[in-house]
């Protein structure tokens, strides 16, 4: 459920340039996909009013903003 809600948000994040259901399938990191550095940025507001997590910008934290698993686990975890 968490993976589904995270695909629709690169979905609106990405102003559709990825769709939700190229993020669920990914099998390769989100900026690959063609997910840009503003809509990295999107998709960390959005997590961040979604979950009410803060979401890191580091290095790091971007990283794992490029993949839907690790960020499912990151957030199943909380």
């Amino acid at each position: 459920m968490i993976k589904e809600r995270l695909a629709a948000l690169v979905a609106e994040s990405s102003d559709g340039a990825i769709t939700a259901e190229e993020a669920m399938a990914a099998t390769v990191p989100l900026t690959a996909l063609g997910l840009t550095s503003i809509a990295q940025l999107r998709l960390a507001d959005a997590i961040e009013a979604e979950f009410g997590v803060a979401v890191d910008l580091t290095e790091e934290g971007l990283a794992l903003l490029d993949d839907l698993d690790g960020m499912s686990r990151h957030l199943a975890g909380r």
